[in-house]
This record gives structure tokens, sequence and C-alpha cells, in this order.
């Protein structure tokens, strides 16, 4: 049995393409003036492929009476076939190596480029004579989807489109929009483009034009990414990577940006796709904006953006290596320029540090670090250490950073972003240093005990505190230490911190998850936090030789709960209870009753 099929072929609704064009390919109607640059863009190299002596490619844009806008070039135009086949179908491109339109050095899609002008005008009119010879072609063609094709005027080979706006987008062809979207879009053209007998292209990339002084050339670029930017930069990076036909500049912010913050100035060919682009270096290096113009590049469909490919993701390997090189350049040939940047951007750089070792060693030569002796590199930091210490917390720099330095144990602040990783990695590019966080039982160890004689006057006062802070899960020391301004110390040492984390997960896990983590809880050994009472400070010794009693147990609980608040420690229920009790007893005390 024979079956019978029948053909049909799709039909197309313009207003449902346009409506797609508008509101799910392009980001905004804007982009009909780089459509028709574009196409026009096309056309002149189509005709210098075939014919080297046609004459300079010219683009000419002219605002006409009633809103309308006429774009003219000298390309090599189109046959009246051809018309139908670029301007009457929507997809098909099988005779655009005829003309040269599927070349690797064009730039858009002329069909769908022209489609485009329909989200801004209700009709497009498209005069066009081919460099093949014969009449001109007119081609007229309407949003609602009808066209005509007829003999037109046109004496000279080129193509001509003349738009009509739509009702409500009249703006969109106005002089001085017109004249803004051409110049962001075409000024780095090779062909000469003027708007209203106004020229908007450069004759040259502004990272392409010679100087005799390189440093003329520097300030030149700077002025430049001041107008791109909207504030002058600090640094300028030449940018270059062959295999994807890409050359530009990079542009160092001089304010400090956040991670994901903005975007890069991309051309395609010498036509802006984007002002916004993301990708286009690592993440590290989110304090330079580049400017750059590629030929090999993939745009997305709606040209836009960048395809996400390999060959994108080795051009942003390149730049960042390049940009790696710049500042490595710095550290050797410019210290002060390096010193500038540093204050600024030093986060950048130590993001790169942690996966760097080049750039590993520039941070430990040069980034000032945090420590107790100062701000200093840390290969200043180490020359005459042994053991480098280190704390996690600014808080916790802050609480033991003066008793650490005059207890001999210098420490690095490593609790701003990438400082841990990168002190960890020292060993990467200096096999001698050792690195190590502070314990705060160490810590104590450090500090000077009281001689026989004062441990015997001390002992009923120690023993009071330590029936005290037994109460709140703590036990007392009486050390002396510098500064004499502290009069108490709350050191956590790792294994009472690890020791708490695991009781806190017992108490709040259910019966089966805490039979479980019951196990990693070492009773054998008892570890608690420690009170560190200074016997150089007047008010321990004066404590020290008070009758044992309520004032003074409230006394032991106030220096507690001021020791977790200069230390910045968390507070339990516990704690405060007692801070509040010990305030509050306090101050009766100092305002008996009787004296009222």
């Amino acid at each position: 049995m024979t079956e019978h099929r029948t053909e049909h072929r799709f039909q197309v609704d313009l207003r449902g393409v346009v409506d797609l064009l508008s509101h799910h390919l392009y980001a905004s109607p804007r982009v009909y003036v780089r459509e028709l640059l574009q196409n026009a863009a096309d056309a002149i190299t189509a005709r210098h492929g075939t014919d080297p002596d046609a004459p300079a490619g010219r683009v000419v844009i002219e605002p006409l009476p009633g809103g309308a806008l006429r774009i003219s070039d000298n390309g090599i135009g189109l046959t009246q076939d051809e018309v139908h086949t670029f301007l009457a179908s929507v997809g098909r491109t099988s005779k655009r190596d005829d003309l040269g339109f599927a070349r690797q050095d064009l730039l858009g899609q002329f069909g769908i480029g022209l489609l485009s002008c329909f989200m801004v005008a209700d009709a497009i009119e498209v005069v066009s004579r081919s460099a093949k010879g014969g009449p001109a072609v007119r081609w007229s063609g309407f949003a609602d989807g009808r066209y005509t094709v007829d003999e037109g005027d046109g004496a000279e080979v080129g193509t001509t489109v003349t738009l009509r706006p739509r009702p409500g987008a009249e703006h969109w062809l106005s002089p001085a929009a017109v004249r803004d979207l051409a110049s962001s879009y075409a000024h780095l053209l090779s062909v000469d483009v003027t708007v209203d007998q106004v020229r908007v292209t450069e004759p040259q990339a502004p990272w392409e034009a010679a100087y005799d002084d390189p440093e003329q050339r520097r300030a030149a670029l700077l002025d430049y990414g001041a107008r791109v930017l909207g504030s002058r930069p600090m640094e300028v990076i030449d940018l270059s990577v062959p295999e994807a036909g890409l050359r530009g500049v990079g542009f160092v912010l001089a304010s400090p940006t956040a991670v994901g913050q903005g975007g890069h100035r991309v051309y395609l060919k010498r036509m802006l796709l984007n002002e916004d682009t993301n990708k286009l270096v690592p993440e590290w290096a989110f304090f330079v904006r580049c400017v750059v113009d590629t030929s090999m590049l993939r745009p997305t469909a709606s040209r836009e953006a960048l395809y996400e490919d390999d060959l994108l993701s080795s051009v942003r390997d390149a730049l960042g290596e390049q940009i790696r090189d710049w500042l490595l350049d710095l550290s050797v040939n410019h210290p002060e320029r390096l010193s500038r940047f540093l204050r600024v951007h030093h986060l950048g750089v130590k993001a790169l540090a942690v996966r760097d070792d080049e750039m590993l060693r520039l941070v430990d030569a040069w980034l000032p670090f945090e420590t107790s002796h100062g701000a200093m590199p840390l290969r200043t930091f180490r020359q005459s250490r042994s053991m480098i210490r280190y704390v996690e917390t600014v808080d916790e720099f802050r609480a033991l950073a003066a008793i650490a330095s005059a207890a001999g144990t210098p420490i690095v602040n490593a609790g701003f972003a990438y400082d841990t990783q990168i002190l960890e990695r020292l060993s990467r590019v200096d096999p001698q240093a050792r690195v190590r966080r502070l314990d705060s039982g160490e810590l104590a160890a450090k500090l000077e005990p009281l001689s026989p004689g004062q441990q015997e006057t001390v002992a009923p006062f120690l023993e009071l505190a330590r029936a005290v802070l037994r109460e709140l899960d703590c036990v007392p020391l009486i050390r002396q230490f510098d500064p004499v301004t502290v009069p108490a110390l709350y050191l956590v040492s790792q294994q009472a911190r690890t020791q708490d984390t695991v009781r806190r997960s017992i108490d709040s896990a259910d019966e089966l998850w805490s039979d479980v983590l019951s196990a990693f809880d070492d009773v054998t050994v008892e570890h608690r936090p420690e009170l560190v009472l200074n016997w150089r400070h007047p008010l321990i010794r004066k404590l020290a030789s008070y009758p044992p009693g309520p004032a003074l147990r409230h006394a032991v609980e106030a220096l507690y709960g001021q020791a977790l608040l200069a230390g910045h420690h968390p507070l339990r229920a516990v704690d405060t209870a007692a801070l509040n009790r010990s305030f509050l007893a306090l101050l009766d005390r100092a305002f008996p009753t009787e004296n009222l």
C-alpha cells in the first residue's frame, strides 16, 4: 500500500518574529542601529573582496523630515533575485557564499538584522543596486508581513535603507539618539561613518596609536579610560591574544570594587558588541576593566554577549596571565606604583596568591600584613623569627596582640579574606617558613608565673575565684604580663574549644546522635577556658588582699564578664546573668541605702 504525503510550508508570522526579537533576543530596540551598520559594513567588505579597486567604504546616516531615517552605503548591493532571497525569507542562507556574505571577516546576518528594524519602524524601504550590474531594485516591507518589489532609482552601486517610525518609537529615530548610538557602536569601524554630516568613526583604536614617548602613550590611554569609565583609572595594561585576533587594553580601577561588579567593553571586528561583557578575565582580576577588539571570538545569537566556548576560556586564561605578569613587572621596575596599587586592590592580589606561587612571592615581599609589631610584609616579619604565629579573627588579634608581643610571641592578624590560606602556603615559596595558628593555651604558658611567696599570698583569693568560675565552666590563673592596663584575659585553648563544640552538639542533638557524639567527648581530661588575672594590675593585687565574701565574688564575676566583652567572645545565658548580677551588686554596694 502506497502512503501519500502532502508537503506544506511553514507560515511565518512577521509580527510574531518581531515580538520574539524584541522580547527574547535583543535587550533593547537600540540594537537596530548596530544591525544596520553591520549590514552596511558587511556589504562594503563583500564588495572589496570581489573588487579590491572599489571606492573606499562609506556609510551615511541622515535624519529625514517627519522622523524618518535613511542609511546609505556603497557596498556590494543586491540584485532583484537576491532581494527576494535575503529580505523576504527568514533563516535562508543558501546564497550567502555567492555574495561573499558567509566569510569569516563579516559581522552579522543580513536578513535577521533588517528584521530587527521592525522593532522601531512600521515600514522599511530598501533601494539597492548590485555591483554585478543591472538596474536598482526597491523593496518595501511592512510590519504586517506584506512586501513589494519594483524597480528603484539609484545610479551608484550600494544600498539605501529608509525607516519610518512606528507609533511610540519615534525617539529611537531622533537625530540625537541616532548620533549617540552610531558613535557608540561604530566609532572603531574602518569604514567612514557620518551621521548628519558629522563623522563618528575614528581613524584607529586608541591602543593602536603610535607615540615616541611611552609615558605620553600611557597618559593618552589613561585619558581614554577616563572617558570610557567615567573616572580616571590608576593604570593601563596592554592586552593581546593573537589566536583570538584580540587586542586592547585593561584599565586598573582607581578605587576598590567588589567581585562581579561591572563588565568589559568588547568590539567584534571593530563593531561594539557590548559595554558590559562579563567573564572576559578571571574572577580574581575584578580590579580590571577591559576595552578590546576581537575577530575570532563568537557572539551569542543576539550578538550582545560572547559565546562561552573553549576559545573564550583560553582567552580568559591568557588575559589573566598578562595581568599577572604586569603585577610582577611593577614589583621589579615600579615598586612605588605597586605600593599604590596594593593599597587599593590588595584583595584581588591575595585572591590570586592563594593559587599562584609567583603572586604569593609578590604578596610575601610587598603586601603589608597587620602584626603585633605593626604593619609589614610577611618576609620582613619572619626575618628574625623561626615561627610565624597567627590568629584567625580580627577580634582575637585585638585582644591578644599587645599581650602576645610583650610575652615574646608576636602574632599576625589573619582575620581578613585569604590571609590564612596565604600564610599556610608560605612554605611553597620559602621552605624555611614555619607557620602555626596561635593556641591561647600556648600563650598562657608563656606568661610569667608568680613567685612562691606571691602564690602563697594569693592562694585564698585564687580558691574563691576557682569556686566562682566553676559555675561558669572556667578556671582562674594568676600571671604577670604586660600591658598592665589589662586586668584580666579570657583564653580558650584549641582543646577547650573542641570539647565545648562537641558538648554543645550533644546537648542539641536527638538521643541517637547524642550517643554517637558522646564517643568524641574525652572525659578523661577536662579542658576549660581560662581567666588569666594580671598580678601587675593594681586592682588584682587589691582584690587578692580583700577578705572573702559576696563583694569579692561579685568582683570576680565582673572581671570575668569584662574579659569576655574585651575579647569579643560570645556570651552564653549564664555569662549574661553573671555579668548583670555582679554589675548590679557592685552598684548597690557603691550606693548603699543608708546614704540616701
